[in-house]
């Protein structure tokens, strides 16, 4: 269940405004969600990291490793990579981490490093076939005009397999947006605002990221209407919650 961006927004300047601390608009409420949402997000990839590393409990709901995974599930998909007639597969757009890339939807295609790839095609024990193909990733590809492509891509080898490759990946977050409309529709440049679902995008997180969701944006709308008050009791609360989330 995603986290109401309107729920956020109206929590964080209820907490401004009940000491008249200042006032957080939507434009910046967007960017400074954006940014928090992202750094939730990353999060969860070192958590995992080390989890890995503790005993877990089996106590139901309480296994911390099963519980960052649950979080992360809400960006796990697949996706087609298309042909670019160069030898390489374009990823998804929205791809943030790769998972595993798969032949006819039957095969695995085991990745490689660059600098395996020339000693791997080199020996008739090694190289690759069609039933044991392998991949490269390319996280920036320089394209004819010396620019560098704005997706990832794959190199699958043996060079005869040039269609049918998809891919299980961790997307990326959509970015939060409290949408707002004025009279007749039209935006409005200034306040008042008018809450519009239609053009909203959720908080993409896990509905039990709602509190670390708002601290974290108090920490920033302490720095832009310069309260250090509001900064380190946030800043605080963050502390003590990642603290308590890594024990």
């Amino acid at each position: 269940m995603a986290i109401s961006v309107d729920t956020v927004y109206k929590t964080v300047l209820s907490i401004l405004n009940k000491e008249q601390r200042g006032y957080m608009t939507p434009d910046e409420f967007n960017r400074v969600g954006t940014q928090v949402q992202l750094e939730i997000f990353e999060s969860y990839f070192e958590d995992i990291n080390q989890q890995l590393r503790i005993p877990q409990s089996d106590v139901e709901y309480a296994d911390r490793q099963e519980n960052v995974d649950s979080k992360l599930s809400i960006f796990k998909t697949f996706g087609s990579c298309s042909y670019d007639n160069s030898g390489f597969f374009t990823v998804p757009a929205n791809l943030h981490k790769i998972g595993t890339v798969i032949y006819k939807d039957e095969i695995e295609i085991e990745r490689v490093g660059k600098n395996e790839l020339l000693y791997i095609n080199l020996s008739p024990l090694t190289k690759p076939t069609v039933q044991f193909p392998i991949y490269t990733y390319e996280n920036s590809v320089v394209g004819t005009s010396g620019s560098l492509t704005s997706n990832p891509k794959i190199y699958v080898s043996p060079s005869t397999i040039n269609s049918d490759i998809i891919v299980s990946y961790i997307r990326k977050p959509n970015n939060p947006f409290w949408g707002f409309t004025g009279v007749g529709g039209a935006p409005w440049t200034s306040g008042p605002y008018i809450y519009s679902q239609t053009a909203s995008t959720q908080f993409e997180l896990d509905a039990s990221e709602q509190t670390n969701v708002i601290v974290r944006i108090l920490s920033y709308a302490g720095v832009i209407i310069r309260d250090q008050e509001i900064v380190q009791a946030a800043s605080q609360k963050i502390q003590a919650e990642e603290i308590n989330s890594k024990n």
